[in-house]
């Protein structure tokens, strides 16, 4: 099923594309703004403010909590009903170290609060707790895509392997903006997106 989109785009490889395109030149924007700076660190309103600024131009549900059940897989997210005191209940969450951080990111992403986009916004408000809290980002490049997204399947039950798979690729290159650019292309990576670098956008 092709979302409907803003841009009034009936073919699915063409939505990717231009989904990509797009959103990656939000990123690039969002940092380069220093907007990013404006983000709310570790509420859901902050990750909203995130989701928003990569897809406004593309979806009208950008930034605002989806009113249908998804799931990827075998991995159904929090449905509909349960996603309001979801992501309260997830707000509330201690942040001030690693592990804390990790189990706030997992709990995240099991409530999945968006139609579509909810990994790349999400590595990013992830990203700024980091930053916020204990001074590291996580450096993308170094993190497998086949690891990251069968450890992130399996965080459900269990958070150890997602926890030490990033705690590895930790970089206290926090403010490096080359390294936020190609974490962006990882991030899009892990998802299928790989046609744009973020950089030449």
């Amino acid at each position: 099923m092709i979302l409907k989109n803003k841009l009034n785009i009936t073919d699915q490889i063409e939505l990717a594309k231009a989904e990509e395109k797009i959103s990656k030149h939000k990123a690039k924007q969002l940092f380069d703004s220093g907007d990013i700076n404006k983000v709310e660190v570790g509420t859901f309103a902050g990750l909203a403010f995130i989701h928003r600024h990569l897809f406004e131009d593309i979806y009208a549900f950008a930034g605002k909590i989806r009113d249908v059940n998804i799931a990827k897989g075998e991995t159904a997210f929090a449905r509909v009903m349960y996603l309001a005191s979801s992501l309260n209940n997830i707000e509330k969450m201690p942040q001030s170290t690693f592990d804390e951080i990790i189990e706030k990111y997992v709990e995240m992403n099991i409530a999945h609060p968006f139609r579509e986009g909810n990994g790349r916004a999400t590595r990013i408000w992830l990203d700024l707790i980091l930053k916020k809290e204990i001074k590291q980002v996580v450096d993308w490049n170094q993190v497998d895509k086949e690891e990251y997204l069968s450890a992130m399947q399996r965080s459900v039950v269990k958070d150890i392997e997602i926890k030490v798979l990033l705690k590895q690729s930790l970089s206290d290159q926090i403010d490096d903006r080359g390294l936020f650019m190609k974490g962006i292309d990882v991030s899009y990576y892990y998802e299928g997106y790989s046609e744009f670098k973020t950089e030449d956008l």
